[in-house]
């Protein structure tokens, strides 16, 4: 069976390409750390490529051109200015799109999430405001799947199921200018997951690291195939990054790998 090829889209910031690029190998992907200026005329012959010839695109964390002006706004602006339309063909097509931390703030600045209309917005609906408590969020957090179905992402986590991994951002709480944003996504099952306490519960500072309203941690588009969560799956693909390692689980594998093994699984059915 031929593996899924994926591209990990990187500029001057981003930090957690290779991470990520190792995270789809560990599930059988062939994939690579490709530089915005390979997939344009800035780069030469022997460095370029072409979004339309890979199976996924993954936007990685970090903070990519500094986070200046918004958290994912420049690296938005950069996409917007070359590859735009490739992008926005790329997610309408249906194939998967991940973005995680600074990847997320991107999605929602390129306007691919929340994308209530069911293709890009025209300007952002959503972003991503610094942190209530105004300091860089750095721990383990505990996530519940509250999708029902929608997201292709997640289709191997099972549902309300309760995952572990690491969060690290300094603004992680999602805004918006629509005081229904919430409600709508709700309606959509556009909400992934949410941050959740050490009992399941409601989950205040700091199981909420951020703030955000409703302890929403990740979302999708309405088709289901664009991905943004805050957490970092890439960081716990085996037990051995967790910070409890040693107690808890049946086998060696971590609480990210299902996110991985769900956007290459669903393409290759």
């Amino acid at each position: 069976m031929q593996k899924a090829s994926v591209c990990v889209l990187r500029m001057e910031g981003t930090n957690c390409e290779y991470e990520t690029v190792n995270a789809f190998k560990a599930v059988g992907a062939d994939a690579e750390a490709v530089h915005i200026k390979q997939l344009s005329e800035d780069a030469s012959p022997e460095f370029r490529r072409d979004l339309e010839g890979y199976d996924i695109l993954a936007i990685p964390g970090g903070a990519a051109g500094g986070d200046y002006v918004r958290a994912g706004a420049l690296f938005a602006a950069r996409i917007r200015a070359t590859v735009g339309k490739e992008v926005d063909d790329f997610a309408e097509s249906g194939k998967p799109v991940l973005g995680i931390c600074n990847g997320f703030q991107t999605l929602a600045e390129l306007g691919l999430l929340p994308a209530f209309g069911g293709k890009a917005d025209a300007e952002p609906v959503i972003a991503f405001a610094a942190n209530a408590s105004a300091r860089f969020e750095c721990r383990t957090v505990r996530i519940r799947h509250e999708n029902k179905g929608s997201c292709r992402c997640t289709s191997r986590v099972p549902a309300g199921a309760v995952l572990e991994m690491p969060v690290a951002c300094g603004e992680g709480r999602l805004i918006s200018a629509d005081p229904d944003f919430i409600g709508r996504l709700e309606d959509n099952d556009q909400i992934v997951f949410r941050y959740v306490g050490p009992d399941d519960g409601e989950a205040e500072y700091p199981w909420n690291p951020s703030g955000t309203q409703s302890g929403v941690a990740a979302i999708c588009n309405p088709a289901g195939n664009v991905l943004g969560i805050m957490p970092h799956p890439e960081r716990v693909m085996t037990r051995f990054t967790h910070p409890a390692w040693t107690r808890g689980y049946a086998s060696e594998q971590g609480d990210g790998r299902a996110i991985f093994e769900s956007a290459v699984g669903n393409l290759l059915k």
